[in-house]
């Protein structure tokens, strides 16, 4: 079974470095509504796999939530179709609960 930190790995490996870095730029500067930005540190140097764990540890439940808004800002909506085909419905609490 795949899990969600795969899921993502496997969205942010089809990124291109223009996209990836477009994507990592949306994150340190807060582009989601009411979710806190990841620090410029944590990001600049940072590859797929950790940003896969920063998200996680930031967004929590919220991850795919972002993770597809930010797909939708740089334009990637074939994979953003792709991973609305594959995401598992949330569980558990955010922090607005």
């Amino acid at each position: 079974m795949t899990t969600p930190k795969e899921i993502l790995l496997g969205t942010l490996e089809d990124l291109g470095r223009d996209d990836f870095e477009k994507f990592k730029w949306h994150l340190k500067n807060g582009s989601v509504e009411g979710l806190p930005a990841i620090p410029v540190s944590k990001l600049e140097n940072a590859e797929r796999t950790d940003i896969v764990d920063l998200m996680f540890d930031t967004y929590s439940i919220n991850t795919f939530e972002v993770t597809k808004n930010l797909l939708g800002k740089i334009n990637k909506n074939d994979l953003l179709e792709n991973l609305n085909k594959t995401i598992p419905e949330p569980t558990g609490k955010s922090g607005n609960d």
